[in-house]
């Protein structure tokens, strides 16, 4: 559990002030400090979580990937019994991380990953029948927040922890997520609906249509579960 000095917001301040009339500054610098000064001003702090450890918090990563994911383009239509299941993964793997957001006692955002070979012969599939080796590859699973908390840096810090503890493993050379697709004339897509494509290319992430598996989970409005096609996206570490 990590907390953060008060002086964090006032350095934001005179750094915008000094350098604003010569130069823009390097835009990741300014997401790092908008990203702490927010948690600052708003009492969140920053808890990461491995292999046992996740079992202590799983009720709240529960919680927030059935509300998170019942918004488009996933229609998740979850319950506790479903994520007791899928959570029993990241749990039973010792190198696997949970990072979660906290405003006060309550969880706001999550993000996970673990290795590629602990997860399910589905998702490692692709990547052998393409030939890569998923003993080299780190997967990283959701990174969900509460509508309230996005636009504040936080999803791109998931990102950030999750490429850093792969790189701590010491063996990997990819990370790795995947997204489902959606027909672009699904009836329940909202009209102001943005994919996030663009932000995973600026992280550096590539679309490996190649790669592709499939997820089930029950939908919105279905009675049980069905096949969901999934995209896989890579980045060297």
């Amino acid at each position: 559990m990590i907390y953060y000095g008060a002086n964090i917001a006032r350095f934001r301040h005179n750094y915008r002030y000094e350098i604003g009339n010569r130069r823009s500054p390097p835009q990741p610098l300014f997401a790092w400090i908008n990203l702490w000064s927010d948690l600052i001003m708003r009492n969140l702090r920053i808890e990461s979580l491995n292999g046992k450890e996740i079992e202590n918090r799983k009720r709240e990563i529960a919680r927030l990937r059935i509300t998170v994911f019942r918004e488009f383009p996933y229609l998740y239509d979850g319950d506790f019994k479903y994520e007791e299941n899928y959570l029993e993964t990241y749990i039973n793997s010792p190198e696997s991380l949970a990072v979660l957001v906290f405003d006060g006692d309550d969880a706001v955002g999550v993000s996970t990953a673990l290795p590629m070979e602990h997860e399910e012969g589905d998702f490692m599939r692709p990547f052998t029948e393409d030939g890569y080796d998923p003993s080299r590859v780190f997967y990283c699973g959701e990174s969900v927040l509460l509508k309230e908390y996005r636009g504040r840096g936080l999803y791109s810090d998931f990102f950030s922890r999750r490429e850093e503890h792969a790189k701590g493993l010491g063996r990997f050379n990819l990370c790795t997520f995947c997204a489902v697709v959606r027909d672009e004339g699904h009836p329940l897509r909202p009209a102001q609906y943005k994919p996030l494509d663009s932000i995973w290319k600026r992280y550096g992430y590539t679309r490996k249509p190649e790669l592709r598996t499939t997820y089930k989970w029950k939908d919105l409005g279905e009675n049980s579960e069905s096949k969901k096609e999934m995209v896989f996206w890579i980045k060297e570490i």
